[in-house]
């Protein structure tokens, strides 16, 4: 197996990894996947992310959870959405890492440093970092630049060097 085929496996293993986590936790908290206490069921109800949402954004003004969690939940679906189809890959990628890394530091302060942990957060944005990397940086029929060659073909020789 050549490492251009590797890498087109792996792209789509990682698009479609993040995009199922990122639509399972809106399913939940729309109470898609059971009701709260149901097992694998985090929230189960809107009421119950928001409560949760409360707590990891305690700096937040309670005014403002409503929403915070609306936002998230958009932003989340849209991320998902876009991360199964496959529009803008580098641009959706990084988006789901910055969210990521900002559930990170949430949770982090909030619950610890083990509740990211536990979640596999940190995984997950390595993930999206790595999925950013190895993106086709183009999309929808827009061609690929010089520029945007000569990074891919940098790329391809440190994974020939680096033997991954």
């Amino acid at each position: 197996m050549t490492n251009e085929r590797i890498l087109q496996i792996t792209r789509v293993v990682l698009r479609l990894a993040l995009a199922s986590a990122f639509l399972a936790a809106v399913a939940d908290r729309l109470g898609f996947l059971g009701p709260y206490g149901s097992r694998n069921v985090s929230w189960g109800d809107w009421k119950h992310f928001e409560e949760y949402v409360a707590v990891l954004n305690r700096f937040v003004p309670k005014a403002l959870i409503p929403a915070l969690s609306i936002l998230e939940t958009v932003i989340e679906t849209g991320l998902g959405l876009g991360l199964l189809v496959g529009i803008y890959p580098r641009i959706v990628a990084w988006s789901s890492a910055v969210l990521l890394s900002s559930f990170a530091l949430t949770m982090t302060i909030a619950l610890g440093l083990l509740a990211p942990l536990g979640y596999g957060v940190f995984t997950a944005i390595g993930a999206a970092l790595l999925l950013g990397a190895i993106a086709v940086p183009y999309t929808l029929g827009v061609r690929e630049t010089a520029t945007d060659t000569k990074t891919r073909t940098r790329l391809s020789m440190l994974t020939d060097v680096l033997k991954i």
